[in-house]
């Protein structure tokens, strides 16, 4: 059963919409309307954690032109775990699982 969404108040409202309309403007910045609607609207607008494969995390790896060792040392995990899920004998998850979702979507710069 999923929880009742919480009704927000007619301030909120307002502030959400104001600062939707600023976003289209330029005046602020997609990180900071992202932080506003997130706090107000829940985590249902926050980014999806997609699984990654062992092929995918090896080309990513790779794309990073990066040995095992260096690019473990960047996502902060030892060189045995990006063996292991390279092979396919582990699926990352938690902090791990974010970083390679980032470095998928925004390259190794991403986190660097």
């Amino acid at each position: 059963m999923k929880p009742k969404a919480k009704k927000l108040s007619r301030l909120t409202e307002a502030l959400l919409e104001t600062a939707g309309d600023m976003h289209k403007s330029g005046i602020i910045s997609d990180t900071d309307y992202n932080k506003i609607t997130m706090r107000h609207r829940g985590k249902e607008l926050a980014p999806k954690v997609e699984p990654v494969s062992a092929d995918e995390i090896r080309a990513i790896r790779k794309r990073a032109n990066m040995s095992q060792a260096v690019f473990a040392r960047q996502i902060g995990v030892t060189t045995g775990y990006v063996s292991k899920l390279e092979s396919g004998a582990k699926h990352p998850t938690g902090p791990a699982l974010v970083l390679l979702n980032i470095i998928r979507r925004k390259g190794i710069e991403g986190i660097l």
